[in-house]
């Protein structure tokens, strides 16, 4: 199990502004799609089902985003999650953003953050730990092997 994920996705038009390069809050949704995958992948439970079987939620508390260079339509990202800090009560994670180049590896186009609270579905915050131990069990191994 790694504590660093990679989604692949394709820029579309719709994505794009005026300046024909990728809107800026784009880079945001593509955090979340990298950060639900990650979920998936690293404890085998999606958003959905956290949410059913335990009432766990998962908002954005804080986030930041730092552009090198602009995605274009047709480009082809990698968006890298890696979890940073992970505790009973909140989790953070750092995300790369690079564009694949045919044959040259990769160019990164945005670094980013986001950090997160566990609450309830009355947004109280709660203990991940006391209201999914195996859920919390699966992110403790994950961060257990960073580097």
């Amino acid at each position: 199990m790694s504590a660093t994920t990679e989604v692949r996705l394709a820029v579309r038009y719709q994505e794009t502004d005026q300046m024909a390069i990728v809107y800026h809050a784009n880079y945001l949704v593509w955090f979340e799609i990298g950060r639900t995958d990650f979920v998936k992948q690293v404890t085998g439970m999606g958003y959905p089902d956290l949410e059913k079987q335990y009432g766990v939620l998962l908002p954005v508390i804080h986030v930041e985003a730092d552009y090198h260079a602009p995605a274009r339509y047709g480009d082809a990202i990698l968006v890298r999650t890696r979890m940073v800090q992970f505790s009973r009560v909140r989790i953070h994670f750092a995300y790369e953003v690079l564009r694949e180049v045919d044959g040259k590896g990769e160019e990164l186009l945005v670094t980013g953050q986001t950090h997160h609270a566990w609450v309830n579905r009355e947004l109280k915050p709660l203990r991940l730990d006391r209201h999914a131990p195996a859920f919390f069990s699966r992110l403790q191994e994950a961060m257990a092997q960073q580097p």
